[in-house]
């Protein structure tokens, strides 16, 4: 009995660090600085849901609570495509910045079409977001291929 138990950690403990390493090596693709000089996002459209957040900095107590919520979403983030792309910069705005002239925090998403579908200066709640999505045509497609 006493090796069962132990056999069931073990198990466990690998499960959680699989998961977690599984997490960690989705993280780098899902979550990306947005490049000081982008103008647009067309290198993503048809292709990925970006999502932007802006912050004053990564200091930001928004900023941090946004993406401690959307970390620990990373396989709901990949099954929909997407990307989570930080302006962290006030001090040199981007063009997308500019365009946005977010006064602080602000959370964008953009379909993959290019359309805003969504803007807020709250913090956004990860089941919001993958409701908002499943609820599009283009996601409902994508569901029942």
């Amino acid at each position: 009995m006493g090796r069962v138990r132990m056999r069931t950690k073990l198990g466990v403990a690998v499960m959680a660090g699989a998961l977690a390493a599984s997490a960690a090596n989705a993280s780098p693709d899902l979550f990306r600085d947005l490049p000081g000089d982008a103008r647009d996002l067309n290198d993503l459209r048809w292709e990925k849901r970006p999502v932007l957040i802006f912050a004053p900095s990564r200091d930001d107590p928004a900023y941090s609570r946004q993406m401690e919520l959307l970390r620990a979403q990373v396989d709901a983030l990949a099954e929909r495509d997407i990307v989570v792309l930080s302006d962290l910069d006030a001090d040199t705005p981007s063009p997308l910045r500019q365009g946005f002239q977010p006064g602080g925090f602000r959370i964008v998403l953009v379909g993959k079409d290019g359309g805003i579908k969504l803007e807020q200066e709250e913090v956004l709640d990860p089941e919001t977001l993958f409701s908002l999505i499943d609820g599009m045509p283009m996601r409902r497609n994508e569901m029942a291929n």
